[in-house]
């Protein structure tokens, strides 16, 4: 079985660095881009998070991500839901760069399939399933 086709360029926050994740995942095949790539280092220390949100759903790109508290931001919730961004998060700060990648890539089908539908959406990526953080399951 050949793997998903993936649907769309994915955007990966400085959160994630800017060198080891996203070489696992371009290696796994993802197209990306990175924060310091897309505005250039380094600029990229001090681009606003609501900025990067808009930015990136504006071009249509799905957003991956690391960030333990995002469901209690409310500017970058707001940011993902003016801009009906998408986007991936790991809520662990205490993997490496390979366990990061390793999840998402895991993940890697039900990520892609997410990623084609509309957001607004935030979808927390476990070691094997992905659960939606926002909007709220009601």
């Amino acid at each position: 079985m050949s793997p998903p086709e993936q649907p769309r360029r994915f955007f990966v926050d400085r959160s994630l660095g800017r060198v080891a994740v996203p070489k696992l995942l371009r290696e796994a095949g993802w197209d990306l881009i990175t924060l310091a790539e897309h505005y250039g280092v380094p600029q990229d220390e001090t681009i606003e998070d609501t900025r990067w949100i808009e930015d990136s759903a504006k071009l249509g790109w799905a957003v991956l991500m690391k960030d333990k508290r995002i469901r209690y931001r409310q500017a970058e919730i707001a940011a993902v839901i003016e801009h009906q961004a998408r986007c991936f998060v790991i809520t662990r700060g205490d993997l490496t760069s390979a366990a990061y990648a390793e999840r998402f890539v895991t993940n890697q089908q039900a990520i892609f399939a997410a990623s084609n539908s509309p957001g607004p959406f935030i979808y927390a990526v476990h070691t094997d399933r992905l659960e939606r953080l926002y909007p709220p399951h009601h």
